[in-house]
């Protein structure tokens, strides 16, 4: 159900570009989109009570920890936390790239609870299904992170900022149209009125 929710948010955010929506015009970023979906999905699983018993709850959750990790209880929490944090990561573009390198740790680093679950008899995901979901996963998250581009060179973003580089008046030519510039050689007289 999990990679269901994954390919239905992700086509519903391509089809969103499809219809003008700038911010959704290619497939990597939309499937950042869709990843982000799906992590905020399955993250609540981490915080919802033992009594909820329609999805998987936190007591779930501590099961799955494999024993030789220490306070299950606390990394349950700490895992939910970091999926939403990768989440919000995945949809701002400035974070996108840092956002899909770390969830890929992060989905190679829970594999070994899923795997001691299903070892364990739990009634969770079978592995000859959710290896491959993991690695579909990880494929998503280092494919979004290709899709963000890295930070500027300072120099062009101090020009963005309102640096030095902005502040450059432009060539005489552009400023006031026929006259020549300074760089052919010629000289220009300020504009003066009366």
């Amino acid at each position: 159900m999990i990679v269901i929710v994954l390919l239905v948010a992700t086509l519903a955010f391509r089809l969103l570009g499809v219809l003008g929506v700038a911010r959704f015009a290619t497939w990597r970023v939309s499937a950042a989109h869709g990843l982000a979906v799906m992590l905020v999905m399955t993250a609540s699983a981490h915080f919802v009570p033992a009594g909820v018993t329609f999805m998987p709850n936190q007591a779930d959750m501590v099961a799955m920890v494999p024993p030789f990790v220490p306070f299950p209880l606390f990394v349950v929490y700490l895992t939910g936390v970091l999926e939403l944090a990768g989440a919000a990561g995945l949809v701002l573009e400035r974070t996108r790239r840092a956002a899909g390198i770390c969830l890929a740790l992060l989905f190679l680093a829970l594999l070994p609870a899923n795997v001691y679950a299903a070892l364990a008899g739990q009634d969770v995901t079978p592995l000859w299904q959710r290896i491959p979901e993991q690695v579909l996963y990880i494929a998503i998250a280092l494919w979004a992170a290709a899709a963000a581009s890295p930070r500027p060179p300072r120099s062009q973003a101090a020009g963005r900022l309102g640096g030095p580089s902005s502040r450059r008046p432009p060539p005489a030519s552009d400023r006031w149209p026929g006259r020549p510039s300074r760089r052919s050689g010629s000289r220009e007289t300020p504009c003066r009125l009366p």
